[in-house]
């Protein structure tokens, strides 16, 4: 009974790094992987803090243990602070929600501070250590071994599947014809993953609002709404090469709506064959698709494409290479949210 306390430390604090590991290496392959180097290294630095404080406690539980208390207490805290400054102000829902797992990391941090008090006696009354190597570090086995098979289960699954993606180089316009449906791409430049001055990237807002004068990609108070996007969306105002942004709209090119992406998604250079049903989830496809040319570039950072839907007054839709078709408040950007105009050949 007395090694309980540290049998579920060491369990509970191996399940951590185990599932941060797990989410960084799938994170890298799925959202990372045809990122300059080392931008896809990101996603693994929850893991590797993880296993860092997993080693810090093994080796030393009553020190990991109050790092562990501390950290756990600090998160809490910054997690409540930011709750407060938020419109509606902290709430008894707001302060559970982070809870379980600011809690999880305390109570782990109080076992390991018990289980460094038993070895502590247990040096002191001069217990001998068992005389085989792999028992005396069966806790270094486990708390670093599991998330290390982590990492190579995901890999064997992941690797083959981004190392065949195809990729022939061409970011001219392109038609993508079948599944019901044929539709021109827009070419690499204003119309096709654009980057505004000083690298950030435009939201459904941004898009929807571009005729709005003064003409171009700006913030504006409140949401654009479905008759903005049909209206004054960035891709009316596209010369019919698709390379240029012109002061009048010029109505050849437009953004695709939800179908239609899902519809052109590609698996190996062809029409994955996917359909919508509307709702939230994956997409019913004949072959999965993946983050292939001819629809998307493997070697830039979006792997969603924004959609002429909105979803409600807040949200709009977008569409994941893979398939998954969700929604995201309208004024969400990051580099992985991009768009991509589209016309009739």
């Amino acid at each position: 009974m007395k090694r309980l306390p540290g049998i579920v430390a060491i369990g509970l604090i191996t399940l951590t790094t185990a599932l941060w590991t797990f989410w960084g290496v799938a994170e890298m392959y799925y959202e990372g992987w045809g990122n300059p180097f080392p931008l896809p290294l990101a996603y693994l630095i929850p893991g590797a803090v993880c296993l860092t404080l997993t080693l810090i406690t093994l080796t030393w539980p009553r020190g990991g243990g109050w790092l562990l208390v501390i950290l756990g207490g600090a998160f809490t805290a910054w997690w409540w602070g930011m709750q407060a400054r938020r419109a509606g102000g902290l709430s008894f829902k707001g302060i559970l929600s982070m809870f379980p797992v600011s809690g999880l990391i305390v109570f782990t941090g109080v076992l390991f501070i018990i289980e460094g008090r038993r070895q502590r006696q247990a040096r002191t009354e001069g217990v001998a250590m068992h005389p085989r190597w792999w028992r005396r570090n069966l806790r270094y086995l486990i708390g670093v071994g599991i998330p290390l098979l982590v990492v190579v289960g995901v890999s064997v699954a992941q690797l083959p599947i981004v190392l065949s993606r195809v990729d022939d180089g061409d970011r001219g316009a392109r038609e993508i014809a079948g599944n019901g449906i044929t539709l021109v791409w827009a070419p690499a430049g204003p119309g096709w993953n654009w980057q505004q001055a000083g690298g950030w990237h435009p939201s459904w807002d941004h898009i929807a609002f571009y005729g709005v004068p003064p003409l171009g990609l700006k913030l504006m108070t409140g949401h654009a709404t479905q008759g903005d996007m049909d209206a004054t969306n960035l891709c009316r105002y596209l010369s019919a090469d698709g390379l240029t942004l012109l002061d009048e709209p010029q109505g050849v090119w437009r953004m695709p709506t939800t179908d239609e992406v899902v519809r052109s998604l590609v698996h190996h250079g062809e029409n994955a064959g996917c359909t919508w049903n509307g709702q939230a989830g994956r997409a019913d496809c004949r072959v999965r698709p993946d983050k292939e040319t001819p629809l998307w570039a493997p070697d830039r950072p979006p792997i969603y494409y924004w959609t002429a839907d909105e979803y409600d007054e807040r949200d709009a839709w977008y569409v994941s290479y893979n398939g998954m078709i969700d929604h995201q408040p309208k004024d969400w950007a990051n580099p992985r949210h991009g768009y991509r105009c589209v016309r009739e050949p």
